[in-house]
């Protein structure tokens, strides 16, 4: 640790200096502060004499609070894929809920990945990470169809976790400077979330080994896989539901998005190093495939899936408006009479309400339990929007960051985004005038509109002080689902009443 003195623009001067050993540090497992301690700053200065030597003088101490956190867990891998939830500290590791068993077979229909000797070839071999532990199988040389037959346990301490299969051409066997410049190539990877395993059930099923490459998506073929989740006690895994997903330390002292953002990418060069020194050693290239180093970059293949993603979970809502639009124009009126009586029904004796609602969803539950999936999922080309993406938003994508394109095709990238964010940009400000619209219903920046609403608001409190709640509410039911004869195209009186709000955009430049 150094202090220094900011004496110009680009010149810092060194006030003093302190090495701690991590050894001699705290070790913190839960919330409760450690001691401060004063540590000595000394300051390093060359004595000129017969031999140039180096001195250390005592300069000042500084006051700190330091310790090593074993209460967090730190992320190697993203947050709604990850595999290992504990605390640093073993000693607040609970004990395992199950085991995790893996067979990986073979594969079939693999692309040929390079060419030796005039023919292409694929010397493939699988990679699987769950929590701490990483396993490699062997290489299977020159072969499009290779038999593995190789079978890996994990202990399993969350059921919310996923474990990552990836599958790589091996580029590293025969030597020379080539080899060792060369990459090991990506041929697919497949994710399981353990969750969606039935307990003590064998899966063996062929997943499709998807890459998305420069040109477009690609299938590089399948690979055969048999996974059985076991659980030792169906009692602690329905408990582990009701339990927050990270340590504690996480909630009372939260790490900031930048402090996460670091620690992940610290986390992921040391687990790099570490797996590059094994035998066989995993290159670089293959753990950052694993671990989705890439995934928070700019795309808008994935900006256009995740959108369509918001679509998909709004979907039910906006079906749920529209059928209530049909019923207020009785568009069929033997429901919209059944609407009717079950509204007045629910009215007279609000008790069945809640009651109702919880039925309902039960009985959505128990008519879906028909259709639920079979087979674990996979990656989804659609859902990914990766079988229709342009290929230069692929060509973006896959861009170096800072980037490396030519400048005319920077600008138009540029120019691209620009226009997105405009429309964004228009989308936000939109929101932001209908609540300030909805701010200024007393704040007297309109004094008419504000007097109206005021005088609205007390009429409104004596009514429905002297009428009964149920009475205000079969009226009000009853008029939002009057007949189309009843009702005019024009905006309802509220809706015209709240648009001439003032909002603050009067006042942007």
């Amino acid at each position: 640790l150094s202090v220094e003195d900011r004496v110009a623009p680009n010149k810092d001067e060194v006030l003093g200096k302190c090495a701690i050993l991590l050894q001699h540090v705290d070790r913190r497992l839960d919330h409760r502060p450690v001691n401060s301690k004063w540590f000595h700053l000394e300051k390093h200065f060359i004595v000129d004499g017969d031999q140039k030597k180096k001195e250390s003088k005592f300069s000042s101490r500084i006051h700190m609070r330091i310790c090593l956190e074993g209460g967090y867990h730190v992320l190697d891998e993203s947050t709604h894929y990850s595999s290992d939830l504990r605390p640093t500290a073993k000693q607040l590791w609970k004990t395992s809920i199950g085991v995790l068993e893996l067979g990986i077979l073979n594969a079939q229909g693999l692309m040929p990945m390079k060419t030796k000797d005039g023919h292409g070839t694929t010397d493939s071999y699988c990679v699987a990470k769950y929590g701490q532990k990483w396993v490699r199988t062997r290489t299977i040389i020159d072969s499009f169809t290779p038999k593995w037959n190789e079978q890996y346990t994990w202990e399993v301490y969350d059921p919310c976790t996923v474990i990552t299969i990836g599958v790589f051409d091996n580029c590293h066997l025969h030597g020379g400077d080539k080899a060792v410049a060369a990459k090991d190539l990506r041929i697919g990877k497949v994710r399981i979330r353990l969750s969606t395993l039935e307990t003590d059930r064998v899966y063996t099923h062929s997943y499709p080994l998807l890459v998305l490459l420069p040109n477009g998506m690609k299938k590089m073929g399948e690979i055969h896989l048999a996974v059985r989740f076991t659980c030792s006690s169906l009692l602690n895994m329905m408990h582990m539901y009701s339990h927050p997903l990270l340590p504690k330390m996480h909630y009372i002292y939260p790490l900031t998005v930048t402090q996460l953002d670091s620690l992940r990418h610290q986390a992921t060069q040391i687990v790099s190093m570490r797996l590059s020194r094994a035998e066989p050693p995993l290159r670089k290239e293959v753990v950052e495939y694993m671990l989705d180093v890439g995934s928070h970059m700019w795309s808008m293949r994935r900006s256009k899936a995740n959108f369509f993603r918001i679509m998909g979970v709004l979907s039910g809502l906006i079906a749920v408006g529209k059928w209530f639009d049909q019923i207020c124009n009785w568009k069929n009126p033997i429901t919209t009479v059944l609407i009717h009586i079950l509204f007045i029904i629910l009215v007279m004796y609000p008790e069945l309400i809640l009651p109702t609602i919880f039925l309902y969803l039960f009985l959505i539950g128990v008519w879906y339990y028909r259709w639920r999936p079979r087979h674990p999922p996979h990656m989804d080309t659609r859902l990914s929007h990766a079988d229709n993406a342009h290929p230069d938003e692929l060509d973006e994508e896959f861009d170096t960051f800072p980037t490396s394109r030519p400048s005319d095709i920077v600008r138009m990238r540029y120019d691209r985004l620009r226009s997105i964010a405009g429309r964004i940009q228009t989308v936000v400000g939109d929101l932001a005038t209908q609540g300030e619209r909805l701010q200024s219903l007393l704040s007297w920046r309109d004094p008419r509109a504000t007097a109206l609403f005021v005088i609205f608001c007390l009429v409104a409190a004596i009514v429905l002080y002297v009428t009964p709640f149920q009475v205000v509410a079969l009226l009000t039911g009853f008029y939002m689902l009057r007949h189309p004869r009843f009702r005019h195209k024009l905006p309802s009186v509220p809706l015209n009443f709240f648009r001439r709000l003032p909002a603050r955009t009067d006042c942007m430049l």
